[in-house]
């Protein structure tokens, strides 16, 4: 299936860009015409996997952070978070409730959380390579088709 739009954008694992990421995702999202609570469940997942990247994919160094959103014709958005950091050795130990790498501070949902606000979710990571996230939601059509 061919999106109908699509952006792309890059920054560096600093804390103070996740902040960024959720609204350049929201504003993109934004075409679809969301509710409120739509744009809160996708802000916040993104805010969680880019906030994974920061914290698990680059521990000690600062690298690069990857998101693609696309709009497909079904209004469906599909986003795509992409680091090319330390990798994941055991994605479905990773997944589970709970399972940290990030210390005690850390709650261990960011995938659970992702997944409880996404209608879809994909974990590819290579060890030593970096990790791929990708999200699909589903927006209601409201009114007009807004594409």
């Amino acid at each position: 299936m061919k999106a109908e739009n699509m952006m792309q954008i890059d920054f560096l694992s600093k804390s103070s860009n996740e902040g960024f990421a959720r609204v350049a995702v929201a504003g993109f999202a934004a075409q679809l015409d969301p509710t409120l609570e739509e744009l809160g469940d996708i802000k916040t997942a993104v805010s969680e996997a880019v906030t994974n990247a920061i914290v698990h994919a680059y521990p000690d160094s600062i690298g690069k952070i990857r998101i693609r959103a696309r709009l497909y014709a079904d209004h469906v958005l599909e986003l795509s978070i992409q680091d090319w950091g330390v990798g994941i050795a055991d994605v479905e130990k990773a997944r589970e409730p709970m399972f940290t790498t990030g210390g005690e501070e850390r709650s261990g949902m960011g995938f659970t959380i992702m997944e409880s606000f996404m209608d879809a979710l994909r974990v590819r990571s290579v060890p030593g390579r970096g990790t791929t996230v990708v999200m699909k939601r589903k927006i209601a059509v409201r009114g007009g088709d807004s594409l």
